[in-house]
């Protein structure tokens, strides 16, 4: 008998099971969610509260580092089930502890919504509260598990953001702006690409469309490549954009334009042009308004701020980068090629006479 037609019969329909068991499982895995959300949050509440004890006990009775084993050895024989009760852990919740009691009298919600983990990792790779708050921010909204939390603080993506040049917060509603202002970073780091720092346009955007994958992590998450030379038609006049994009998170285009030389102000005026024309033809019924990303060889903040002041499009503009340079005073101290293969000789020659 054909199971799928015999639910008639008092038979199990396969395909009714499976749909009904994919929104059991949702379900399931939603409250599971919401279990684990709620037990770190206790968690770091708890670890707040220890701190904060802990500190004040340290102040007013002067005891030394020793106080810390004491409470570590006694924690655990009262929990030994429980891992967190570590020498180094407790050190750890009175440094978290005081880092952000400075400015707050409970843990901060932001802080409290990420791992434990995560949160050591912060404190010991940031420099103050405000980086802090933003990677908190980040992982909350990217999903960072802890190794990709790490390699962002190490390629400095908060200096990255907190460099760029927009005009998002009187272009954008607050959460865009928020959202918009993390996504955009400057410089873009292009190394991958292999070109020389006087590499063209055409030859950059070539690279670029080769090497999509790569670039589409150097933009970060949420980006989606439509095309590139993406034609607009205006009039009797086609158009065509460098780059065209959408944002999955932003719900929106984005449309990425490339210079090879320094940043100029009309620059921004033929970019608010093209964003018109998308918002115009492509932009559908729950879209928000597309976002121009202007990326130049170099730019002077003052001239990217007046240009941008009062254009009601959102856009930012920032720097690129084709190579890691080494600075002047650093190079001159390397050793030439010739200087390596010389000393590699004398090496050599070294390593037979000792043989």
């Amino acid at each position: 008998m054909n199971i799928k037609k015999a639910a008639t019969n008092g038979i199990m329909n396969v395909s009714d099971f499976s749909a009904w068991m994919s929104v059991l499982k949702a379900k399931i895995h939603a409250v599971r969610n919401k279990l684990i959300f709620s037990i770190n949050t206790q968690i770091l509440e708890l670890y707040w509260e220890m701190g904060r004890d802990i500190a004040e006990k340290q102040e007013k009775s002067g005891w030394g580092s020793g106080f810390i084993d004491r409470i570590a050895t006694e924690l655990k024989h009262e929990f030994p089930e429980i891992k967190g009760f570590s020498r180094r852990n407790v050190y750890a919740i009175l440094q978290w502890y005081k880092f952000y009691s400075v400015k707050y009298p409970f843990v901060p919600h932001h802080v409290a919504q990420i791992p434990w983990g995560h949160n050591r990792l912060i404190i010991t790779k940031t420099k103050d509260i405000e980086e802090a708050e933003f990677y908190c921010l980040a992982i909350a909204q990217n999903a960072w598990d802890r190794d990709t939390l790490e390699i962002q603080i190490e390629n400095k993506y908060y200096l990255k953001t907190a460099n760029s040049t927009h005009n998002f917060t009187h272009t954008l509603s607050k959460e865009q702006s928020k959202i918009a202002s993390q996504t955009l970073k400057d410089p873009y780091n292009f190394d991958f690409l292999g070109l020389e720092n006087d590499a063209l346009e055409k030859a950059i955007e070539d690279k670029l469309t080769r090497n999509i994958t790569k670039f589409l992590l150097e933009l970060g998450k949420g980006f989606a490549f439509l095309g590139r030379q993406y034609k607009i038609e205006i009039g009797e006049t086609d158009y065509f954009l460098d780059m065209l994009f959408y944002h999955v998170e932003l719900r929106c285009y984005i449309v990425i334009e490339l210079k090879a030389g320094k940043f100029k102000p009309e620059y921004a005026g033929k970019l608010n042009y093209y964003l018109s024309a998308v918002d115009t033809q492509l932009r559908k019924t729950g879209d928000n308004p597309t976002i121009g990303i202007l990326l130049c060889k170099k730019k002077n903040k003052i001239d990217v701020e007046y240009a941008l002041r009062d254009i009601e499009k959102p856009m930012g503009v920032s720097e690129y980068q084709l190579t890691d340079a080494i600075p002047e005073s650093i190079r001159t101290k390397l050793p030439s090629v010739e200087e390596i293969e010389m000393e590699l000789e004398k090496q050599q020659e070294t390593l037979r006479v000792l043989k």
